[in-house]
């Protein structure tokens, strides 16, 4: 699996952990090893830029996700078709400052935001309660789920 990370936001982070979490959730849904997915870190006016362009809205986010090849999770018996995933494009100040709000760190934030921006690409959303149940109940299984191991990796 191809996880490219690039930071262009100036903001120093462990950049591996978030590599870990995006091979680790397409691991567990089932998406195929030689799927491709890029994650770009940019400060607050690239993501502003980004956010007027795409979304015409006012103003720096925290994630938008750009899919490409629009794969879907696969199952055990049925894994993905290897492509092109997509961008997850996170901004890591925004992240601090919901982080400092939601009272968590700021690499916290930025793993969920992580895992909501490649549940994204894999085409879920939260538009109606019931797919904000699903997609939301999903994030926080994988990330219990990726908090353990990474506790058990560290001991």
């Amino acid at each position: 699996m191809s996880i490219e990370l690039n930071n262009e936001s100036g903001v120093s982070l462990d950049e591996s952990v978030l590599q870990r979490l995006a091979a680790f959730a397409l691991d567990r849904l089932f998406v195929n090893p030689e799927a491709d997915l890029s994650i770009v870190l940019v400060d607050e006016a690239a993501m502003e830029q980004l956010h007027v362009e795409w979304m015409d809205e006012p103003g720096p986010t925290d994630v938008l996700s750009f899919p490409m090849d629009e794969l879907r999770p696969g199952s055990e018996d049925a894994i993905t078709p290897a492509g092109l995933l997509g961008d997850i494009v996170l901004c890591p100040q925004v992240a601090s400052v919901q982080a400092e709000a939601a009272g968590h760190g700021a690499q916290d934030e930025l793993l969920l935001l992580t895992c909501h921006g490649l549940l994204h690409l894999l085409g879920f959303d939260h538009a109606t309660p019931e797919e904000e149940a699903e997609m939301f109940g999903l994030q926080r299984e994988i990330l219990t789920a990726f908090a353990e191991i990474e506790r058990r990796s560290s001991k």
